[in-house]
C-alpha cells in the first residue's frame, strides 16, 4: 500500500499549512513544521478507520483533561485519507525509562496523569485498549529535577471504543498481548477495566514470555500463564462471567502452572518493589475485572498521598 504522505509535501489544514519533514513510524506517523517552524505530529493511513476514530475520540474528550494529547488541526488538502495534526512532545515514557529508570516520584507523577485521562474516557464508558509506556508522551524539564517530565499526556486513541461497541462485545483483541488483560487474551467481552498499566519500565516486562516470539500462535497463552503465575489464580466466581469454553480454558491453564512454578507477586522482595507500591499494584492486577478499582478510585488512593 503506497504511503499517503511524502517528505516535503505541503498539507493544508483548517487552521494553517504544514510541511512534512520526517517519517517516524511505518506509514502512519510523520513530523511536520507549521508556518511558525514549530514541530507537530501528523498521522495518516490509507484503508483503515484508525485515524478517523482517533480524531473523533479526541474531539470528544481532549477538552476534559489536560493529560490527553490534543488534536490541533485536521488536513483539508489532500482531503483523503483522513489526516490529523497532533501536539508534539519530545519523547515517550518507554524511551525515557530506557535511558534511566523512573524513580518513585516520577512513577506517581506519571500514573496520576494517566489515570486522570483514563477517568475521563471511562466516564463515558470508552476504553483506551492500548495503555503502555510507548503511548504516554512527555516533555522534559530544562533543569536537573527529581521529576524529569514537565508535561505528560496519554496518546494513540485510534483503538479506543465504547464498551458497548461490537469490538468490545465480541472480545476483539486490540493491541499487543503483552499489554492485554486476561479477559482480552481469552477473547471475551471487555470494558473499562481492561485499561491496566504496570510499574515496570525500560526494556523489561513482567509478562514477556522468554521462549516464545511475539506473533507465535501460543504467545497470548504464554502471557496469560505469566499473569496467572504472578496474580492468579482465577477466583471461582468468574464462572458467572465467562462461558463454558472459557472456563474450560481456565481449568486447563491451572493444570499448566503447577504450584511449584507459581511466583505470587505479593511475595516479591521489598528490595525490588516496596510494600506500598506492591499493595497498589495488587489492587489493580486482578484476574477478575470486577475486583479492579476504577480510575477515579485509584486517583483517591492513599498511594498518591504518601512519599
Amino acid at each position: 500500500m503506497p504511503s499517503p504522505l511524502r517528505l516535503g509535501q505541503v498539507l493544508r489544514g483548517r487552521l494553517e499549512s504544514y510541511t512534512v519533514s520526517k517519517h517516524i513510524q511505518e506509514d502512519v506517523v510523520w513530523l511536520a513544521r507549521n508556518l511558525k517552524n514549530e514541530t507537530v505530529v501528523v498521522k495518516s493511513v490509507r484503508g483503515h478507520p484508525r485515524i478517523k476514530n482517533e480524531r473523533d475520540v479526541l474531539r470528544r474528550f481532549q477538552s476534559r483533561s489536560p493529560y490527553i494529547r490534543p488534536l490541533i488541526d485536521e488536513i483539508q488538502d489532500p482531503a483523503e485519507p483522513t489526516t490529523i495534526v497532533l501536539k508534539y512532545l519530545e519523547s515517550d515514557l518507554w524511551d525515557t525509562s530506557v535511558r534511566k529508570s523512573l524513580n518513585r516520584k516520577e512513577i506517581k507523577y506519571v500514573s496520576k496523569r494517566v489515570l486522570d485521562a483514563l477517568s475521563v474516557l471511562h466516564e463515558d464508558r470508552y476504553v483506551h485498549t492500548d495503555i503502555k509506556s510507548a503511548n504516554i508522551f512527555v516533555n522534559y524539564k530544562k533543569d536537573e529535577s527529581e521529576i524529569r517530565s514537565s508535561e505528560v499526556q496519554l496518546g494513540d486513541f485510534g483503538g479506543s471504543y465504547p464498551d458497548d461497541s461490537k469490538w468490545a462485545k465480541s472480545g476483539t483483541a486490540i493491541g499487543a498481548p503483552i499489554w492485554n488483560s486476561p479477559e482480552v487474551i481469552m477473547v471475551t467481552p471487555w470494558n473499562t477495566a481492561t485499561d491496566i498499566c504496570l510499574i515496570y519500565g525500560g526494556d523489561f516486562h513482567i509478562f514477556r514470555p522468554k521462549d516464545v516470539r511475539h506473533g507465535d500462535e501460543t504467545y497470548g497463552l504464554e502471557v496469560l500463564m505469566l499473569q496467572r503465575e504472578y496474580f492468579g489464580p482465577f477466583p471461582p466466581k468468574v464462572s458467572v462471567i465467562f462461558n463454558a469454553e472459557t472456563l474450560q480454558s481456565i481449568v486447563y491453564l491451572e493444570h499448566l502452572v503447577p504450584p511449584s512454578e507459581r511466583r505470587p507477586f505479593r511475595l516479591v522482595a521489598e528490595q525490588e518493589v516496596g510494600k506500598e507500591d506492591k499493595e497498589f499494584i495488587l489492587k489493580i492486577m486482578q484476574m477478575d475485572w470486577r475486583d479492579q478499582p476504577t480510575a477515579k478510585e485509584l486517583l483517591r488512593d492513599e498511594w498518591f498521598r504518601t512519599e
